[in-house]
């Protein structure tokens, strides 16, 4: 799917039949991407509603490639659920499909949790609660995080500020604005 394709009447994740909207996969083709429904975006975005995602067991089968690639990235994030780990696990992608989730393709480097590249001076936002340890506070979802630093030996740290400290924030648990 590209930017230019009208939006579809049903939603490519959980397939709700409602308006849609154009939602860019990162690392793959430059036009790749999805239409979701507000409730998906709403999710993709911040905390994910396991019950909803369960939808991701039929779309994940999809012959579009976004469509698989960000419904892997998805069960990705919810592998706390044995369900979702079980999908995972049953998931077959062509090596290339595979590359594009694993953000092999494009970034090679630091990757939000939507697999969305990030550099040195970004601004993001917290996708999840998060204990600081040893500063003896929580980062909070909806926290934003700006002008944020690469760990170079690490892809998958970045360091920034919250509430006044410099901490390492996993980037699985941030998303870019």
């Amino acid at each position: 799917m590209s930017a230019a394709t009208p939006a579809s009447p049903v939603c490519d994740l959980c397939s709700a039949a409602q308006e849609t909207r154009f939602y860019a996969v990162p690392g793959g083709p430059e036009d790749a991407g999805v239409q979701i429904c507000a409730t998906c975006q709403t999710q993709i975005d911040g905390d994910l509603d396991a019950a909803h995602w369960r939808c991701l067991g039929a779309s994940m089968w999809s012959s579009e490639p976004a469509v698989q690639v960000l419904a892997a990235r998805l069960l990705a994030r919810l592998a706390e659920h044995d369900w979702a780990r079980d999908l995972a696990e049953q998931l077959w992608l062509e090596d290339e499909t595979r590359a594009w989730v694993d953000n092999q393709v494009a970034a090679g480097g630091h990757v939000d949790s939507n697999g969305a590249p990030l550099a040195a001076g970004d601004n993001v936002v917290l996708i999840k609660d998060l204990p600081v340890k040893g500063a003896g506070f929580t980062a909070k979802r909806g926290t934003a995080v700006r002008g944020i630093s690469l760990v170079q030996d690490n892809p998958e740290h970045i360091e920034g500020r919250v509430e006044g400290q410099r901490i390492v924030i996993l980037t699985k648990f941030v998303k870019k604005k």
